[in-house]
């Protein structure tokens, strides 16, 4: 999935949690991540720390890539 705005990121997030079927207040107690975090991220607030949302793509079993455009690097 090509994610190119915040709202696309947090789509991406709130679907994998759901899948799991883990609750914001789980995910928040597992991370240590306040739940009103997971919430901004979720609906693609820009301004969300990106070490956090790295970290909760991670344990939700995502991976984040950087890939040039039109290049093979």
């Amino acid at each position: 999935m090509k994610i190119t705005d915040p709202g696309e990121f947090g789509e991406a997030i709130r679907k994998k949690r759901k899948a799991l079927s883990y609750t914001q207040s789980f995910l928040a107690e597992i991370t240590g991540l306040s739940v009103s975090f997971i919430s901004d991220l979720e609906r693609g607030k820009p301004t969300a720390e990106l070490g956090k949302a790295l970290f909760l793509s991670n344990v939700l079993g995502l991976d984040v890539e950087i890939i040039s455009r039109g290049s093979d690097l």
